[in-house]
């Protein structure tokens, strides 16, 4: 029988309560296994290798857009970080900002259409002149493998019950066809099942009677000759055309119509045309200065098709009415900052006092991040560098009454693309946090300030499944495809 996925069920604390380290946790909902390919180059690019160089980076589908030149140097190309730059022998495109991980891809379709199988997604590490975060090289994927299931249950046949009687002919004269059709209910199909075969059959059928042939009019005749020479005189000149009603013609013995409309048609005739006169071109223009201050940019030429402007149905000029070059103005674009990952909080303490833990003493902790990659007079960061918040240390202190979580949801199949990926859910063994107050006033004036639980308590349950702190639970994830490079 298939998995029931049940929601996440979480225990509500009053306070925020700090949680191990991540390797500590493995398997928890939204947890990765990167699998590092080899980067899509053999050797890391450096400035005199020539490239493609476009002014975009499409962010959601990782594509360069708005080609800008072929065969400048990656170092040319990134003096402005808003542009992006493709190898020739690759398909890959790099932006030249700082390097990021690239938005998580759509999950791929499940691996199977029926009962329970796996799905994939990924992202890449894409910039130039350093690496991501985590000190992730330039190019690495990044997979994430989850279970699935588009229907509970496959496809069951049914089968056809005997053939219906026959209708009566579709005709009342010559020859027509008649029909006759079963249902598919011996058995009824399951599951979006269907039967084999179809659910009509036809045959022809002959009422032995002769049917009246009505007419039907011929082709146009070909226009006659103009009956006029000009335009301008007592009446408008005229050309006339035919058609006879012999396609076919109407019986006689049964009767059948006529053809309905006249057997004549005429319209105006129109005049000679000039003769047509073809477009030729003007001269280029003058350049356009280089649009940017920085980086590459494209100045533009433009030239008229006036010399001289096509008439009468002349065609216009051939080629293009414009053309650019590229112009490269040798000067870095400003990089704006980007904050970085932030650090780990530090120890919870309060100046002046050597023990806090275990006790209704608050502290402090703070946090920092950098803000990198800011060049040639780019934005600062926006924002703090450093994180403050009030505390409550329960480090190592002995919490005597705790109690199991529900079941956490099923995280994300381990590893994503090796042998026999797993996915678990977890039991934690959760600690009944000291009654001390949820907030503090820490300045007078400057309202109350909340306070978090910060530490790794010393805490037991009573034994579940053998397990005093976690109990953990897995299960297979079936049919999972392989990780091939997108």
């Amino acid at each position: 029988m298939p998995t029931q996925r049940r929601a996440p069920q979480l225990l509500l604390l009053p306070l925020l309560l700090t949680l191990p380290a991540t390797g500590e946790w493995a398997g928890c909902p939204g947890s990765t296994t990167p699998l590092t390919a080899p980067p899509p180059h053999s050797h890391p690019l450096t400035g005199s290798d020539s490239v493609l160089c476009f002014t975009r980076y499409e962010e959601s589908s990782g594509k360069c857009e708005g080609l800008l030149a072929r065969g400048v140097s990656v170092e040319d190309c990134c003096l402005n970080a808003n542009y992006a730059f493709q190898e020739t022998s690759s398909k890959s495109c790099m932006p030249c900002r700082l390097p990021r991980w690239s938005p998580w891809s759509t999950w791929a379709p499940c691996s199977v259409t029926c009962t329970e199988g796996s799905q994939l997604r990924h992202r890449r590490c894409v910039g130039w002149g350093g690496q991501c975060p985590e000190k992730v090289e330039l190019g690495t994927l990044q997979w994430q493998l989850q279970a699935c299931e588009d229907q509970p249950c496959c496809p069951e046949m049914g089968g056809w019950s005997n053939w219906g009687p026959w209708a009566p002919c579709s005709v009342t004269c010559s020859r027509g066809t008649r029909t006759r059709r079963r249902a598919c209910d011996r058995p009824t199909p399951k599951c979006g099942g269907h039967c084999l075969g179809e659910a009509q059959e036809s045959e022809a059928c002959d009422t032995k009677q002769i049917c009246p042939t009505h007419g039907a009019w011929a082709s146009w005749g070909p226009w006659g000759p103009c009956s006029g020479t000009c335009k301008g005189g007592p009446s408008a000149p005229m050309e006339r055309r035919s058609r006879t009603c012999t396609a076919p013609e109407p019986s006689k013995t049964p009767p059948g119509n006529p053809c309905p409309g006249s057997a004549y048609d005429q319209r105006v005739c129109s005049g000679l045309p000039p003769c047509p006169v073809a477009g030729g071109w003007g001269p280029w223009g003058a350049v356009s200065p280089c649009p940017v201050t920085c980086g590459l940019g494209q100045t533009r030429e433009q030239r008229t098709c006036d010399q001289p402007v096509p008439q009468y149905g002349g065609p216009f000029c051939v080629g293009e009415a414009s053309r650019t070059h590229v112009c490269n103005t040798a000067v870095p674009c400003p990089v704006d900052g980007e904050w970085g990952l932030w650090g780990e909080w530090s120890n919870c303490v309060r100046p002046g006092i050597k023990h806090i833990s275990c006790q209704e003493i608050p502290g402090q902790q703070t946090r920092s991040r950098t803000c990198r990659g800011r060049k040639f007079d780019g934005r600062r960061c926006l924002g703090d560098h450093q994180d403050i918040r009030h505390c409550y240390s329960i480090q190592r202190c002995l919490i005597k009454e705790a109690s199991w979580s529900e079941w956490s949801t099923w995280g994300l199949c381990m590893p994503p693309c090796g042998p026999n990926p797993v996915r678990t859910r977890q039991r934690l063994c959760q600690p009944k946090l000291p009654n001390f107050p949820p907030t503090i006033t820490a300045v007078e004036g400057q309202g109350e300030k909340n306070v978090t639980f910060w530490g790794k308590p010393l805490v037991q349950c009573a034994v579940l499944q053998g397990q005093k702190m976690m109990v953990e639970e897995q299960r297979p994830c079936l049919h999972a495809p392989p990780c091939t490079e997108p």
